[in-house]
């Protein structure tokens, strides 16, 4: 296989081309580093480059050569965000206050290795996952807009043929947003699937772990690989470790899709509306059952992540790391550790409530539905700098707007995938959100993979 095919092929086929030797992990790397090194100054996808990857590709490749394998990455080259704890890179968190991080690797950071992953080097975010990147990352579609966050820098190296797959992490939509902006597959797998052992924290009850891929099996295969019990995770599930793999092929006949009308078909773009529903009539045209709801209480969601989010990320930067830093700390994360001072325990609590009155309305929905499906997005990557938009004939926030569609998975914990489903007159990505009931990532999986193989679309690279 040469170098520069292996580069478009699924990860599966490249393992299966180093293991039998058609495929050297030392010239794979090397071209990723190359690529990175002449592309990435103009879109800033990385803050650290690994100094030994190539080493770590040396011994990997000769291991394969004696056929100790070890394991479904063996020889795979991989991009990790920068709130992910590395022993031999520093970890920053996407921030330029002095805090020195633990290398202690967590629970995802070590499957990877254990299964034979190169890690290339640590990915751009948003700072603590919070804030703005410095400087702003560029959206391989166009280097005028933005590529979504937190996880930017992730969906840039995916997107631009940096690395073969890369981690992120969801609060909000942190792992979708940029997928669906950049024309990626995201997973933000159920809450506790993968352990968060090992990753700077951002919001407790919030923060999901997940991987950014080029496809569906590739996105199935890492959580596979990542998923399963951490004890060094207090909010990890005791689950075993999924099997993905069959539902790559299972086809739509019998599939139950649900389609949430009210909340996330309203005020989006109308580009993003027809190609979302173009996507949905092709699920009903393979046999898929198409099922309407409406679900009312969702309208009063933002308020209940805002409340949820602001108290428990200002809680812990105020007792863990904001002593003496706050000036280090950019305006925009100051200012909001600021707001979470405000979020009163009866405002938390309050808060607390609706997530729960949430998911007691969505159980009857997932026993009726496999999933729930619509567009990741209402809009698609946006100009750098721009903090406004204009949608359903009003005038709101890029920050309001970027992740309506995604926090409703997180505040019920539930798994959620975007992959890209078409295009709009500038040739940006349109997203499509699939949505699951809590630890059914095979239905998930499932449905991407048939949208997948129903849509045309294409990658920057």
């Amino acid at each position: 296989m040469r170098v520069e095919d292996a580069m478009h092929q699924p990860i599966r086929e490249v393992a299966e081309a180093i293991r039998t030797g058609a495929l050297s992990p030392v010239e794979l790397t090397t071209a990723y580093l190359d690529r990175i090194a002449q592309k990435d100054k103009d879109l800033h996808a990385f803050v650290h480059i690994a100094s030994d990857a190539l080493d770590q590709a040396k011994l990997l490749e000769a291991a394969a050569r004696e056929g100790r394998i070890a394991g479904p990455l063996h020889g795979i080259p991989l991009a990790i965000k920068d709130n992910y704890l590395t022993a031999d890179m520093p970890t920053r968190a996407g921030t330029e206050a002095t805090i020195e991080f633990a290398n202690a690797e967590g629970a995802a950071v070590r499957k990877l290795r254990e299964a034979g992953a190169i890690l290339l080097g640590k990915t751009r975010m948003h700072e603590f996952a919070w804030g703005m990147e410095t400087p702003p990352a560029r959206n391989p579609f166009d280097t005028d807009r933005v590529p979504g966050g937190s996880s930017g820098g992730s969906g840039i190296a995916v997107a631009a043929g940096f690395a073969m797959a890369a981690l992120g992490s969801d609060t909000g939509g942190s792992i979708r947003i940029p997928a669906s902006l950049c024309g990626t597959v995201g997973i933000k797998p159920t809450f506790g699937r993968i352990g968060r052992s090992g990753i700077v924290p951002h919001s407790w009850s919030l923060d999901h772990a997940g991987p950014l891929t080029r496809t569906v099996a590739d996105a199935a295969l890492l959580v596979d690989i990542m998923s399963g019990y951490d004890p060094a995770d207090a909010g990890s599930a005791n689950e075993p470790p999924t099997d993905l793999q069959p539902a790559l092929t299972a086809g739509a006949s019998g599939l139950r899709v649900g389609v949430c009308r009210n909340h996330f078909f309203e005020a989006l773009d109308d580009e993003v509306a027809a190609s979302v529903e173009t996507t949905i009539s092709s699920l009903a045209a393979q046999s898929a059952e198409v099922v309407e709801f409406e679900v009312p209480e969702l309208a009063y969601g933002l308020g209940a992540i805002f409340a949820i989010e602001l108290a428990s990320s200002t809680s812990y930067h105020l007792h863990h790391l904001m002593a003496g830093r706050t000036s280090a700390y950019q305006k925009d994360v100051r200012l909001l550790v600021e707001m979470g001072r405000f979020v009163t325990a009866s405002d938390y609590l309050q808060a607390e409530r609706y997530r729960t009155m949430l998911a007691e309305k969505f159980l009857p929905v997932f026993a009726d539905v496999d999933v729930v499906v619509g567009p990741t997005m209402p809009l698609t990557a946006w100009r750098s700098g721009q903090r406004e938009v204009e949608l359903g004939g009003k005038r709101e926030s890029v920050l309001e707007t970027s992740w309506r569609f995604t926090y409703p998975w997180n505040l019920l914990g539930l798994p959620a995938i975007s992959l890209p489903c078409g295009y709009d007159r500038n040739g940006l990505p349109i997203g499509f959100q699939i949505a699951g009931a809590a630890f059914d990532e095979a239905s998930v999986i499932r449905t991407a993979a048939i949208v997948e193989r129903t849509v045309k679309t294409h990658h920057c690279f």
